[in-house]
């Protein structure tokens, strides 16, 4: 009996797929109202097929978006139109890239492959950027990265985060050049002084004796 439970739960275990290996994009998190790289990584789940195709639906507010070239791939870009204009960089923008889909590639069984993208990302820290997936596989599968943080297939999320103040430094040439200023302003300031003063002392060498 127990010869025959082993390789059932070994075939058990090849087709249900590993913990955790959801299509994500990375980083996790980055700084609100800022120029983000992302990652859109997606392994193969299956054994015995290959991811073939990869629909990504981009979040609302996300402007100036960028593709990475991806040998092998063919992208196709679906455009939509925003609700309400919105200004960024001084430009006005009024619709923005809605879906983008790779294809004609393969993610062979035990890989994973990355699919890079760039864009300006909104300012309102503390804001959850959702990216719902749709993987399509050789043999027809179809899975949908659509559900929430908890589900058995989530969409990818990114977290806008509050940007850190910078501290501002002046480099050391600078540095020196401003202390330079500081102590030839001292110096004329020393010798105004020293002419004034002596000037003073000589008119009163000068003045006539009272009578």
């Amino acid at each position: 009996m127990k010869r025959l439970l082993l390789p059932l739960a070994a075939a058990a275990l090849i087709l249900v797929p590993a913990a955790g290996a959801h299509v994500t994009v990375n980083p996790s998190s980055v700084p609100a109202d800022s120029f983000a790289r992302f990652a859109v990584r997606v392994p193969n789940e299956r054994g015995d097929a290959s991811t073939t195709k990869l629909s990504v639906r981009l979040p609302d507010g996300l402007a100036f978006v960028s593709f990475e070239p991806k040998p092998g791939w063919t992208r196709t870009v679906t455009m939509r139109k925003l609700a309400e204009p919105m200004t960024v960089e001084g430009e006005q923008v009024t619709e923005q890239v809605g879906t983008v889909t790779w294809q004609g590639g393969k993610i062979g069984p035990g890989e994973f492959d990355e699919f890079g993208l760039s864009a300006r990302v909104p300012a309102e820290a503390g804001t959850t950027l959702s990216f719902p997936a749709v993987q399509t596989y050789s043999n027809g599968d179809v899975v949908r990265w659509i559900g929430p943080e908890s589900a058995d297939e989530p969409a990818p999320q990114v977290t806008l985060e509050a940007a850190e103040p910078t501290a501002v430094t002046t480099p050391a040439g600078e540095r020196g050049s401003d202390s330079t200023r500081a102590n030839l302003a001292l110096g004329f300031g020393i010798a105004g002084l020293v002419i004034g003063l002596a000037a003073l002392a000589l008119a009163l060498f000068r003045r006539p004796g009272r009578a």
